[in-house]
């Protein structure tokens, strides 16, 4: 693993995007052959920079098929987070979802066949989709998780095709040594909070290291939360392939349903004996489940303090460095270190 792969958003120090104005924004969409009218919205996105954009409509294009014909959506990655090469794994993971008939929206390509530019300036990588409407469901039903489940099947199938090696791991160490190292660096915790806030991450990475190592892994969506799944009138399908990983299957599965009462025990396993219907699934994974619940707590806290000097993360994450904020971080680690005692 490389420098830049060490952290799941990247080594380098990241840069914003005051020079990202309207008019180059719709610059970087006439790139690709296109005319804007002009219209431009922006999107929500902490980590990257997304706007939905209006072309002109011409007498090349087929008569529309739904109001989002003549919208394209553009995406600027941070830059320094992560490189070409993991931009492009992204890509060809969509491409291959795409070419499998999996519902996945997958990059446009611009003349000449790539799908991935650089701004005029080059200080951005970025790429277009198609608008693709859906809607986010307030709940799943029985029927929708099992076509929900089916679909991640399919997903993980074509996700563990080919061995990737250009995106990081999820692991103890990725997730969670690695960031406790960047938080104590930074001085982000607080002095009464650091000594048992670094224990209690320890103990839990080295409890679940063993069980990391006795899971499969491969490439996975790796932010599969509800936010993220969408649903028109061909059925379910997942956005924002960004955060992609190579990660045990239950990843995915666990933040589709998060929860730890009955009612999410009983949602998980109709979502999984579905998945189950296309794809084997390693049952003793579910042990994993607290765990990877405590290294994407652990990454969120060290993906805040990457970020916090982006003038919009003190405004989305007000509450972020008080003594309260560590306080609850620090007890729900320690609940999560009772529940997977050896």
């Amino acid at each position: 693993m490389t420098e830049s792969q060490s952290f799941s958003w990247g080594n380098q120090p990241t840069q914003f995007f005051f020079d990202l104005t309207p008019d180059r924004v719709l610059e970087a969409v006439e790139a690709s052959g296109l005319y804007c009218t002009g219209r431009c919205f922006a999107l929500g996105s902490y980590e990257n920079r997304v706007y939905e954009v209006e072309i002109e409509k011409n007498d090349d294009f087929p008569e529309p098929q739904s109001s989002s014909f003549y919208r394209r959506i553009v995406k600027f990655y941070r830059p320094g987070r992560w490189n070409e090469n993991q931009i492009r794994a992204e890509h060809d993971f969509l491409n291959e979802l795409k070419s499998q008939e999996i519902p996945a929206i997958a990059p446009i390509p611009f003349p000449g066949g790539d799908t991935l530019k650089k701004t005029n300036n080059g200080n951005l990588w970025y790429c277009l989709f198609p608008k693709v409407g859906g809607r986010a469901p307030d709940e799943l039903s029985f029927e929708q998780l099992e076509r929900v489940g089916r679909l991640l099947a399919r997903i993980h199938q074509v996700g563990a095709s080919k061995k990737e090696s250009h995106r990081i791991s999820i692991n103890p160490n990725t997730y969670g040594l690695s960031s406790l190292s960047f938080l104590q660096e930074n001085q982000l915790l607080p002095l009464e909070i650091e000594r048992e806030y670094e224990r209690c991450v320890k103990v839990i990475c080295e409890r679940s290291q063993p069980l990391f190592e006795k899971t499969s892994t491969h490439r996975i969506h790796g932010d599969c939360h509800f936010g993220n799944l969408l649903w028109n009138e061909q059925g379910p399908f997942f956005l924002d392939f960004d955060d992609m990983v190579v990660g045990p299957a239950v990843q995915d599965i666990w933040l589709l349903v998060p929860g730890r009462d009955s009612r999410s025990l009983q949602d998980r396993l109709i979502l999984i004996e579905a998945y189950e219907q296309l794809r084997d699934f390693d049952r003793s994974s579910l042990r994993l489940i607290e765990p990877l619940r405590a290294l994407r707590m652990i990454h969120f806290s060290a993906w805040i303090g990457k970020r916090y000097e982006d003038p919009a993360f003190p405004r989305a994450f007000p509450d972020y460095g008080s003594h309260r904020y560590w306080q609850d971080e620090l007890q729900s680690l320690q609940e999560i270190e009772r529940m997977i005692e050896l």
